[in-house]
């Protein structure tokens, strides 16, 4: 696991892993209203699905350098929301978790939409399914 080096102070190191910041921005990236989720790759998937465990940095790539971090982020949104507006309140809502909490400075964040959900649609296939 890469881990960064945060600060060097007299009583020792503080490192923040990737994989911690994957989970502040995960958590903070479906606090935004219209985001549904986010999505996985294949291989998280599968992971997820055979360890059992829920992946709180799922739909999340992380790269830590010194002190700063670049996210990507890959997320599923709902039909009729106006995605560029949803991005740049994913975007604020991110950078200001990640750098409230680390304090690492965040130089990018960049959104993928890997889908988009329609509310009624999926409610009315599970209700004729039945």
């Amino acid at each position: 696991m890469d881990e960064n080096i945060k600060n060097e102070i007299d009583m020792g190191i503080v490192k923040i892993s990737d994989e911690v910041v994957g989970v502040i921005a995960g958590l903070a990236t479906t606090e935004i209203q219209g985001i549904v989720g986010m999505s996985a790759s294949l291989v998280g998937g599968i992971s997820q699905i055979l360890s059992g465990k829920k992946n709180l940095s799922k739909g999340v790539k992380v790269s830590v350098g010194e002190n700063s971090a670049t996210i990507d982020l890959y997320v599923v949104v709902e039909y009729g929301v106006k995605i560029p507006e949803v991005a740049e309140q994913v975007q604020d809502n991110v950078k200001k978790a990640v750098e409230s909490m680390t304090g690492l400075t965040v130089s990018s964040i960049n959104i993928h939409v890997q889908n988009v959900v329609i509310p009624k649609l999926q409610e009315n296939l599970e209700e004729y399914e039945e």
